[in-house]
This record gives structure tokens, C-alpha cells and sequence, in this order.
């Protein structure tokens, strides 16, 4: 499942450039009963992009800016609750890794799903059934 953090230079602490992906990842299996799990541990990857403030746009206007996208099949955050412990969490860890002052308004996360069959891992596309599947037998 790719994690993209998209933030404004200086916005995170320098150690926070190297936390705030694992901690994200963390977050992201946490919410979902999966941490440790053999199948999706290894398959949450992501990058961060790190952008001057010159080319981060918020309400038209040149300020700090965190967006924060997963990408994910679509049997993934299966009810509100989910939803909304990802998104807090996920926000709170921009807040506690920021570098000096960023508003909660201007952290942004957002969620994409892919098309039952398009979800693909090392060449194999898996269906939301196969990856359920897989997903399950990393419990083993």
C-alpha cells in the first residue's frame, strides 16, 4: 500500500523526515488489525516529497501544506471508524513532527482505492478475494 507525505520544506524536524513514514505505515496496519501481519508489512512502502513553500498552494495562498495519500485495494478501511482513527492518527503525527508552527487546517490526508483486479504486488494483480486472502494467511 504506497504512502505519499507531501510537505512544505521546514515543516517537519529533520528527524521527523525520517519517522513520519514509518509512523504513518505504523498507523495505517495498526488501524486495520495488522500489524505484524507476513503478507503486509513488507508491502506498505511509500515516500516522502519534500517541496519549498514557493510551490505549496493552500486557500490561493503560498503557505506550509502537508497532504498526506495512501493508496490502497478497495477492501481496505471498511467502516467510518477506520476512517476516522487513520486520519486523526495520521494527523497527530504531522502535528508532533512538525518544526515549528503548521495549523491542523492545512493537513490534508486522503485515500484512493483501486479497482477490484488492479491492486498489483511484484507483477501478480490480485482481486479484492486473493488479497483478503493473502492478507489472512500472513496471520500464519
Amino acid at each position: 500500500m504506497p504512502i505519499s507525505v507531501q510537505v512544505t520544506t521546514g515543516l517537519l524536524t529533520q528527524d521527523g523526515e525520517r519517522e513520519v513514514l514509518p509512523l504513518v505505515a505504523d498507523a495505517l496496519l495498526r488501524v486495520h488489525g495488522l500489524t505484524g501481519n507476513k503478507f503486509m508489512t513488507p508491502n506498505v512502502v511509500g515516500h516522502l516529497v519534500v517541496s519549498p513553500e514557493a510551490r505549496s498552494y493552500a486557500g490561493g495562498k503560498l503557505q506550509s501544506l502537508a497532504v498526506i495519500e495512501v493508496k490502497v485495494p478497495a477492501v481496505t478501511f471498511p467502516n467510518a471508524d477506520v476512517k476516522q482513527a487513520f486520519i486523526s492518527e495520521v494527523t497527530d503525527i504531522i502535528d508532533r513532527l512538525k518544526k515549528g508552527t503548521h495549523p491542523q487546517e492545512r493537513t490534508y490526508v486522503n485515500v484512493t482505492y483501486a479497482v477490484d483486479g488492479t491492486w498489483g504486488i511484484a507483477g501478480k494483480a490480485y482481486s479484492n478475494s486473493e488479497m483478503g486472502e493473502a492478507v489472512q494467511q500472513g496471520f500464519y
